[in-house]
């Protein structure tokens, strides 16, 4: 029997184990090797020169790596450790430690550099729609095109070889290190099976469940004013991670035993066979999945934080760019605006001007705030309001007494916190008037060149006027009005554009284009969404790829157990309604809990990145959940197989 013989033989006879794997490695390079080409290509310039594209898709691509890297190290050290019999075989019948290795080195070369060639092959045909993928969500008007990359090939090559040979010398560490008889107990070694779950196991996972309600807790109060400074807002930030990360470990190494353990005994220990092959099979082997399922938990946490926010920002763009720029376009000063509507009207384009005179004054809001007060300094007390006259908005009609806070929105309830009843003082060079606040809106009618961060009070005329001839000119500066300009036949709003852009007004900080505005926010949010989708995919490719290698190394292990159960007379069909119900908490306990925890990062934070929270983030739960549950089935249909070839 030739070497050639028995590689051809062993790959022949691998072939239905490593299929995953080799879909995951073309997966993995194909991916990579596509954000490399984005690098070089020159379609990406526009990108880059906007939004730092470029630097954006080499952070993914450098992360990427990591990923794949720890898969495929992970992944060959369980398929290594499930040929650990046949590596004992051959050291038996005389093969030397050097000739298996040489072996097995072969055998990897032929399935890693072949999945290497195909999935440049995937990468380089899928690599015009990735580049549409990106143009059409971040809206860059430019033409894709499908373009090889003679140095992505060679950086791709590189990465792959420098993987493989990690994985190398992993072979050859374990090689050499095992004895014939280590090699044939690799697999035999159980876990203790105990049916009583001790005190100190008992204590554990409340203590995990505790530390993760304790994270929970604090990503509610984050910024909810209990932490002032950056300093105590990192201790916190990181104190959730610690608490949350160790709580998840915890929880898998007794929580989840505990719980189990309960509605054993609630049963008092008589389980049927869909519970055995369930609970307690998992019940039995949690403590030793504990770290596995953590790295796994957080790791898809992380992916569904991080495409929820991106998303928000994303799907919030539109509105964000309206609180911004209220009208279609918004001037400061009257020169530009005259000379924008002047070409306006020359191209034939209608529109509608809107204009609205703003006062900036000192306002005393420590009664309505939640900020300490300095009774002996008033001027510490203050703060710089914008107000404007009832009439910039219509069908309001306020008392001298009353005023109406607008332009408060969900980031600045998170960050300032103000009531919407109570006594101010708008201060002018010589008086102060006092005021009741009526209530807070939302809506923002002027710009955020006025706003910086705080509400808008409007006020009746005739206080308007009185703050008008008491004005501080330090603080009113040089821009008193505000103009705004609509564009009426939307149609033209493009070409309305393309002339703000002609007269170099959007040069000016005094100006602004909503359209613009909005376009500029989604260009940033999308490549950042577009790299961590992907990135995100890659999680989820390798998180449910693991998982379905650990479930296929139980299965086989199990098998002799399933051949008893046959031949007491259990269907296939009993079996396997347990194995499904087995996959559902295998596959369903680190999503429930990396869902849960993505949903209290994203909830403790979500309103600094848009302004829309549930749809965004229903979404990419609902999606993640879909593509995970595919590794599930897949585990399924395995577990079918070894139970049909059990008897």
């Amino acid at each position: 029997m030739s070497i050639n013989y028995i590689i051809l033989r062993n790959l022949r006879k691998n072939a239905k184990n490593y299929f995953l794997y080799v879909f995951a490695l073309i997966f993995s390079v194909a991916l990579y090797f596509a954000f490399v080409t984005l690098q070089y290509d020159p379609a990406m310039d526009e990108v880059k020169g906007s939004i730092k594209g470029g630097a954006a898709v080499r952070a993914g691509s450098m992360l990427l790596i990591v990923i794949v890297s720890i898969f495929l190290l992970y992944a060959n050290n369980l398929f290594i450790k499930r040929r650990s019999k046949e590596i004992g075989l051959f050291q038996l019948i005389g093969l030397t430690k050097s000739r298996i290795f040489r072996i097995l080195t072969a055998e990897n070369f032929i399935l890693y550099f072949g999945s290497l060639l195909i999935g440049m092959f995937v990468g380089f045909s899928f690599s015009k729609l990735i580049l549409m993928i990106l143009f059409k969500i971040t809206g860059v008007d430019s033409g894709a095109a499908l373009m090889f990359s003679g140095q992505a090939f060679i950086q791709t090559v590189i990465v792959f070889l420098a993987v493989y040979l990690l994985i190398m010398l992993m072979n050859y560490t374990f090689i050499r290190r095992q004895s014939i008889l280590a090699l044939f107990r690799a697999l035999s070694s159980t876990e203790e099976k105990v049916k009583k779950v001790s005190v100190w196991e008992m204590i554990l996972g409340i203590f995990g469940l505790a530390l993760i309600a304790l994270g929970y807790y604090i990503s509610t109060r984050l910024f909810s004013g209990d932490f002032v400074n950056m300093v105590e807002l990192f201790v916190a930030m990181v104190g959730i991670l610690a608490s949350v990360i160790l709580g998840t470990y915890l929880f898998y190494k007794g929580s989840v035993r505990f719980i189990f353990y309960l509605v054993r005994r609630q049963k008092g220990g008589y389980l049927n066979i869909n519970e055995v092959l369930s609970l307690s099979s998992i019940m039995f082997r949690m403590k030793s999945n504990a770290l596995l399922l953590t790295i796994i938990t957080t790791v898809s946490a992380l992916a569904i934080g991080l495409l929820s926010l991106s998303y928000i920002s994303y799907y919030s763009a539109e509105q964000s760019g309206k609180d911004n720029v209220p009208n279609d376009f918004a001037f400061m000063v009257q020169a530009d605006a005259d000379m924008f509507k002047e070409a306006l009207t020359s191209d034939g384009i209608p529109f509608q001007e809107t204009s609205i005179d703003v006062l900036r004054v000192k306002g005393d809001l420590t009664q309505v705030m939640d900020i300490h007060a300095n009774s002996n300094d008033p001027d510490a007390n203050a703060t710089i309001l914008s107000v404007i006259s009832e009439t910039a908005v219509d069908q309001l009609d306020l008392s001298e007494e009353e005023t109406l806070l607008t332009g408060y929105n969900d980031l600045m309830r998170n960050f300032v916190t103000i009531q919407d009843s109570g006594e101010i003082q708008l201060i002018g060079q010589h008086e102060s008037i006092s005021q009741q606040i009526q209530g807070l809106e939302d809506e923002f009618l002027v710009s955020s060149y006025f706003t910086r961060g705080l509400p808008i009070a409007i006020v009746d005329q005739a206080v308007f006027e009185r703050l008008r001839q008491d004005i501080d000119p330090e603080i009113q500066g040089d821009s008193p009005t505000y103009i705004g300009i609509d564009i009426t036949d939307a149609d033209k709003l493009k070409r309305a554009n393309a002339v703000f852009e002609e007269l170099g007004l959007a040069n000016s900080r005094t100006n602004d284009s909503q359209l613009t505005t909005i376009h500029s926010h989604k260009q940033t949010m999308g490549i950042i969404m577009f790299v961590v989708g992907f990135l995100g995919l890659t999680f989820l490719m390798t998180s449910g790829c693991i998982l379905y290698f650990k479930q296929m190394d139980e299965s086989e292990e199990e098998k002799p157990n399933y051949t008893i159960l046959r031949k007491l007379g259990f269907t296939q069909g009993d079996l396997l309604r347990g194995i499904q119900a087995k996959q559902l908490f295998n596959f369903g306990i680190p999503l429930t809990v990396g869902l849960s925890h993505s949903y209290f990062a994203v909830k403790s934070g979500w309103f600094l990145f848009g302004t829309e929270l549930w749809t965004p983030m229903i979404l990419v739960m609902l999606l993640y959940t879909a593509l995970y549950s595919i590794f599930a089935v897949l585990s399924v249909l395995y577990y079918k197989r070894v139970i049909r070839e059990a008897l």
